[in-house]
């Protein structure tokens, strides 16, 4: 089934609008830390995520775009109404979790759109059981990575830097944190833009504009993914912001340090290997394991449960979004072709 030109632009600004509102809500993440432990003024560490968000766009190759182009449901039941009930489902999650404050995976709302709109359409026979599995798998495994290397960060410098002064040792680590934010800055848009990359290559593939054959998306969508989260993060999420840097746990430039090299040493395993993987599970995970490495009651569970639930009610409620989009929307083409 060819899409025509104008369906094609519509999908591609959904496609953008979701990169935005990803690096909306997302990529604030990779600024709480260094908002928290003092490293970095807000308007400025936003400015500095957002710088390098973009940048990661010379440096990462695009196993993620290909995990999520090809390696989620099958290709056949691709369509203008499978990939609107996906894109609808993932941004009205987003808006809706958005609306509460809560920092859920905007990386799984995409998933189960994808996934919800292509069970409407042909059952669960559309679905890559292993593309599937794997992200279903890193729902649980991401955030208990972020978690270990965070904690163990910690631990490690601890014990390195046991003899030095308190006040020393955050001196030189808030100087340290400005490159461990950079670094997670990139790692998440390394990540995160290939799904919206991955997305737009599935329309472009299904309106026949580019092959099966082709091996990575045109430079163009590269440039429009990364430039969409960067902008988005560049605008904030600050309750999303507040939410992890004032209710999770308080931290000094070592922890803030650590918690965003252990996230994105998790991030840059996870898209090497081509697993889309949620950056707020990660970070999660590892500011979680560095509060918790000095004393459990450093981390605030309440909050954190909070969140769990919502990651877990995130890939049925955007996959169920998106179910009723493609209904609405393949139901509205057949009542206008039955019509005209």
């Amino acid at each position: 089934m060819t899409i025509s030109l104008e369906i094609v632009i519509v999908l591609m600004l959904l496609a953008l609008a979701f990169a935005f509102l990803n690096g909306y809500q997302d990529a604030a993440n990779s600024i709480a830390t260094v908002v928290s432990t003092g490293a970095l003024k807000p308007k400025h560490a936003v400015i500095f995520a957002a710088l390098f968000n973009v940048l990661a766009l010379f440096v990462f190759q695009t196993s993620v775009a290909n995990t999520v182009g090809r390696g989620t449901i099958e290709s056949h039941v691709v369509d203008q109404h499978v990939l609107l009930g996906a894109l609808v489902g993932a941004i009205a999650w987003n808006v809706i979790t958005r609306a509460f404050g809560i920092p859920v995976s905007s990386s799984h709302a995409l998933i189960g759109g994808l996934v919800g709109a292509a069970i409407a359409k042909a059952g669960t026979d559309a679905l890559i059981a292993s593309g599937v599995l794997q992200t279903l798998l890193f729902v649980v495994l991401s955030p208990a990575i972020g978690f270990f290397l965070g904690s163990l960060l910690m631990l490690a410098v601890a014990w390195i830097f046991f003899r030095t002064p308190q006040l020393k040792v955050d001196r030189w680590f808030r100087r340290i944190q400005l490159g461990s934010a950079a670094l997670y800055s990139m790692a998440h848009a390394g990540n995160d833009a290939q799904k919206t990359m991955g997305v737009m290559w599935m329309i472009l593939l299904a309106a026949g504009v580019t092959t099966s054959s082709a091996v990575a998306p045109p430079q163009w969508v590269t440039w429009l993914a990364y430039g969409a989260i960067g902008f988005g993060t560049l605008l904030g999420g600050w309750r999303v912001v507040r939410a992890m840097e004032q209710k999770m746990t308080k931290m000094k430039p070592v922890g803030g340090a650590c918690a965003e090299t252990g996230g994105a040493i998790a991030l840059l395993m996870a898209t090497a290997a081509g697993i889309p993987v949620s950056t707020t599970h990660t970070i999660t995970g590892a500011v979680i394991g560095v509060g918790s490495s000095s004393r459990i009651s450093a981390a605030r569970w309440g909050v954190a449960n909070r969140m769990v639930v919502a990651w877990l009610l995130t890939l049925p409620c955007s996959g169920l979004i998106a179910a009723i989009a493609w209904w609405l929307s393949s139901t509205f083409a057949k009542s206008m072709k039955e019509l005209f």
